[in-house]
């Protein structure tokens, strides 16, 4: 169950941006070699298909971009059609992309929202801080509007939907003033959370928020594998005209093109981020998905399987995938979570093993990770959690790998 030896030699794809040097070749991409690299990304993708989202009826791309694009993978977006920006108040550090803000009103930008006073986890939900938060992130980037104001990471609790307000009355003020126009949330479980008391899971939550009638749309953390709770919840969705987003949806991908032996197993003629994007956009209950690439000919790869069939070839690449990363990836549904005696946060932890593993954002998920008041290392590997564990990972040996990969200075 001790797998640090593997993981000190894991090495971890990180994401650089070219220089471009006018006036200098040979050692630097050149201008027009750039632009020509996106107008190569740009012809293999195409124009990416629209979905109505929520019962606003919007067109929306059904790959969706966000606030960490470079402007390079940015402009590629927008060349093939991507017209709605999650986390697009991140660009108060900057700017908005040219691209975007000389056609403004082609584009649904959203802002997300923290709690205050502590994390997703041990914050606040206050009216006074999330006003103030929108009308400063507006003066920084210098729009003149959000079309989305989220919820980041959502309630604790069914309950919590139906009697705290304060993120609703802060919406409703600033939607008055012509500064946001539509309601969403991005949600977590928080089921078995010893910092949550009360928590309750993702699926239960949602539906709660659908039955309260109040938010457009969602994202929620989806990818393959069986899950019967969010699935349930996605036909209930579906059903009452409530918009839905997957995010988290590599689950496993950055760890599976780092082993040969893995890629070589796959059908010939298949990728996986783009059988990931043809599944989640043609073969499931989601309207559209949030996918992180890294650089242009990820980004080649992923988009331009978005609103494509689902080839045999492609079904077989998933079920490879799939068992895959149920042995080394957990999908994130914290039903384990609640029958951990040392009230570990097990899903916490693998999501920022997640962040590193498979999305090269190594900085990002130690700083995380060290910020978490019980680590991996509290596991006693009783594997009470493991007779939970709908996909039956070896958690406490993930959980292991986790602690050395994540706590090494």
């Amino acid at each position: 169950m001790n797998h640090k030896k593997n993981l000190r030699r894991r090495e971890f794809l990180q994401c650089s941006t070219a220089a471009v040097i006018a006036g200098m070749g040979g050692a630097f991409t050149s201008r027009a070699a750039a632009d020509d690299s996106i107008e190569e990304a740009v012809s293999k993708v195409g124009v990416l298909p629209r979905r109505k989202l929520g019962y606003s009826g919007r067109e929306v791309s059904i790959l969706i971009g966000y606030g960490g694009l470079t402007p390079s993978l940015a402009d590629a977006a927008v060349r093939c059609g991507i017209n709605y920006w999650h986390m697009s108040n991140r660009w108060t550090g900057t700017g908005v992309p040219d691209v975007i803000l000389k056609n403004r009103e082609a584009h649904y930008l959203q802002v997300i929202v923290d709690r205050v006073g502590g994390n997703h986890e041990t914050g606040r939900i206050d009216e006074e801080s999330h006003y103030a938060f929108v009308k400063e992130a507006l003066a920084q980037t210098k729009l003149r509007y959000f079309d989305d104001m989220q919820f980041h990471f959502g309630y604790h609790n069914a309950a919590e939907v139906k009697n705290n307000r304060s993120f609703i009355r802060a919406f409703e003020r600033l939607k008055k003033e012509g500064l946001v126009k539509h309601l969403c949330l991005s949600q977590h479980g928080y089921a078995g959370n010893a910092r949550v008391p009360g928590g309750e899971s993702a699926a239960e939550i949602l539906t709660a928020v659908v039955e309260d009638g109040l938010y457009e749309h969602a994202q929620i953390m989806y990818s393959y594998g069986e899950d019967p709770a969010i699935n349930r919840f996605l036909e209930f969705a579906r059903k009452k005209n409530f918009g839905t987003i997957a995010m988290k949806t590599a689950r496993g991908i950055g760890r599976m093109k780092q082993d040969a032996e893995f890629m070589s197993r796959l059908p010939e003629g298949t990728a996986p981020h783009n059988a990931l994007a043809r599944w989640l956009t043609t073969a499931s209950n989601i309207d559209l998905a949030v996918i992180r690439v890294q650089n242009l000919a990820e980004f080649a790869e992923t988009y331009s399987g978005a609103g494509k069939a689902l080839r045999a070839a492609d079904a077989r690449a998933i079920d490879l995938m799939m068992a895959r990363a149920n042995r080394t990836a957990c999908r994130l549904c914290t039903e384990c979570q609640p029958h951990c005696p040392q009230h570990v946060p097990i899903a916490e932890i693998l999501r920022f093993e997640r962040y590193a593993a498979d999305d090269g954002d190594l900085r990002r998920a130690r700083a995380l990770y060290a910020g978490l008041d019980c680590r991996a290392d509290a596991c006693v590997a009783c594997g009470s959690c493991m007779d939970h564990c709908p996909q039956k990972l070896f958690i406490p040996e993930r959980l292991a790998a986790a602690h050395v990969l994540l706590s090494r200075a």
